[in-house]
């Protein structure tokens, strides 16, 4: 009888033990990443991923990208009332230090809750909102800023001169707030902007390079004066390139991010106050998560 009194004890305790770690480790879910395209953001910034559970942000933990493109975490560990009951993951960036508990405005990537898997997309409204399969923009060699016939190849305007006066040359949707266009030249393989802004029809945020007049009211800049460090002004863009770039806000970096919806090279005999177009660039990142 004692045997077999100490043999239901020893069974007791250990369908104890046995229970209390299921209920441990039911407390807890995992999810799951994988992304592609993103870049490293640097030393001052991170990516950080949220769920939504009834309306409300949950963070779902920070990883870093390095230059070849790997995420530095794959798996989160998250309570599983919460992660059983979101309805969508966004990715978003934030800053390394300073920054506040809740997400960033700069969404880069979302996607809703399939059962236990989803895609992530910059298209969804969570995250951009498009995919910019319908812009399309046009540019001009000129140097409007220091008169006429002056160096004219070493300037760019976003703007369409075919019907022989100036008119918007960027077919760009409105961005939501954390991101702004950036135009670019690269010419010798270094990227030089042109400026940031928001709005097609309106001059940008950087005169910096420009001559002493007046420029267009469109995106774009004259290379004339402050060149950066390894180029020399003014220069010949022909046989470089012209990009529109999305940037986030605050930026991350001064060269351009990853999103670049419009690229064109720029024709190695390319001739002033001529419209040229750009092509649509479409490379976004994207991936898939699970629960």
């Amino acid at each position: 009888m004692t045997r077999i009194l100490k043999f239901i004890a020893l069974f007791s305790i250990a369908l104890m033990v046995s229970n209390c770690s299921d209920d441990d480790e039911a407390t807890t879910k995992n999810l799951g990443l994988n992304i592609s395209g993103l870049e490293n953001l640097g030393s001052d910034y991170v990516y950080e991923g949220w769920i939504i559970v009834e309306g409300s942000a949950v963070t779902t933990g920070r990883f870093s990208v390095n230059d070849n493109g790997v995420l530095s975490e794959t798996n989160f560990i998250l309570d599983i009332d919460d992660l059983n009951a979101a309805s969508t993951f966004v990715l978003t960036i934030e800053k390394v230090v300073g920054d506040d508990p809740g997400p960033s405005d700069v969404h880069i990537l979302a996607g809703d809750f399939s059962g236990n898997s989803g895609n992530l997309t910059i298209d969804h409204g969570a995250a951009l909102g498009n995919n910019f399969s319908t812009s399309d923009g046009n540019y001009i060699l000129a140097t409007p800023t220091n008169g006429d016939n002056n160096d004219e190849n070493s300037g760019v305007w976003f703007l369409d001169l075919s019907s022989g006066s100036p008119a918007v040359g960027l077919n760009l949707p409105i961005l939501p707030a954390g991101w702004q266009y950036e135009g670019w030249v690269v010419t010798g393989g270094i990227p030089v902007t042109s400026g940031k802004f928001t709005n097609v029809s309106g001059v940008d945020d950087f005169n910096g390079f420009s001559g002493t007049m007046g420029g267009p009211p469109f995106p774009g800049e004259d290379f004339l004066n402050n060149a950066p460090s390894g180029l020399t002004f003014p220069i010949n863009l022909p046989g470089g390139k012209a990009v529109i770039s999305i940037e986030p806000v605050p930026d991350n970096s001064p060269n351009p991010f990853l999103l670049k919806p419009l690229v064109a090279d720029i024709p190695a005999n390319a001739t002033d106050h001529t419209t040229y177009s750009m092509g649509q660039n479409l490379n976004f990142p994207t991936g898939t998560f699970t629960r």
